[in-house]
């Protein structure tokens, strides 16, 4: 029995003592474990390395759209803005080569006719104003015509192709005031076609489209609004201008017509009297 007792210190000594020294594991799974969590492997943590796009030199970078671009992304309407930006730029360039007051009233023209009428030289001076092309010529030609028929006749003959040569010339110029009204019809229609194209992507997509299924409708709309303003504003700017100018010299023709008139109807007053 006093053997017995004799262990039991002995008993609890020995874990005691175990309890202070380092016992022998096998740990190799968990190893794996806090190797992996503690310090990366170079060719994991080069995997798992975030890119940086500035040094990725391969990365396509997004173009920019030119004017070429946005005629073809307005279709068909853009394309028949732009045939009428060429034919009003072609309608510019003639008529400010043709509604001069040097090609409608010749310099030194009218002083030679009324030079040659107080001469008492009739038909040198008709046969002078056939031979203009010019309003003044022909407005002076078809007056002095009439000089048969009195003075009248003469100053009606006289008005009636001033009145025509002034309705061809406006008419001529109107042609840049239908360009004008006509280019942002055009781009309202294409307005309208683009905001269609985009309220379809909608409805196809059941009310759940994202902003760029929107976009290219609305970008349609856009561009075809601005091609059309872009062409009206100047074909406007210049009919106006033109019809001015078209009014000025109408103007100075009837004028410098009823100075060199002035002979003609001074006789044909006298003859009458």
């Amino acid at each position: 029995m006093k053997r017995i007792l004799a262990i039991f210190p002995f008993l609890f000594f020995v874990p005691l003592c175990l309890h202070g020294q380092d016992v022998p594991l096998n740990l190799d799974g968990v190893d794996a474990v806090v190797v992996g969590d503690a310090a990366p492997e170079p060719e994991q943590a080069t995997k798992n390395a975030p890119e940086n796009p500035a040094s990725d030199k391969t990365t396509p970078k997004k173009r920019r759209s030119t004017t070429l671009d946005l005629i073809q992304t307005s279709g068909i309407i853009g394309y028949v803005i732009i045939l009428l930006s060429f034919a009003a730029v072609a309608m510019v360039i003639e008529h400010a080569l043709t509604i001069r007051r040097n090609v409608l009233i010749p310099p030194g023209f009218g002083e030679k006719v009324l030079q040659t009428l107080n001469q008492g030289q009739f038909v040198p001076a008709l046969q002078f104003c056939k031979s203009e092309s010019s309003v003044l010529g022909q407005v002076l030609y078809a007056g002095m015509s009439e000089y048969e028929n009195g003075w009248n006749a003469v100053e009606k003959k006289t008005e009636e192709m001033l009145a025509n040569h002034a309705a061809r010339l406006y008419r001529k110029v109107d042609y840049l005031n239908v360009i004008g009204n006509i280019a942002p019809m055009l781009g309202l229609l294409g307005t309208v076609v683009g905001m269609v194209y985009a309220f379809q992507q909608l409805a196809e997509s059941e009310g759940y489209a994202r902003p760029a299924d929107l976009a290219e409708g609305i970008y349609i709309a856009l561009v075809t609004t601005v091609e059309g303003l872009v062409v009206a504003i100047p074909a406007l700017g210049a009919f106006s201008f033109f019809s001015n100018r078209v009014a000025a010299l109408i103007s100075e023709t009837t004028l410098v017509a009823e100075q060199v008139l002035q002979p003609i109807k001074k006789s044909l007053l006298k003859k009458k009297n």
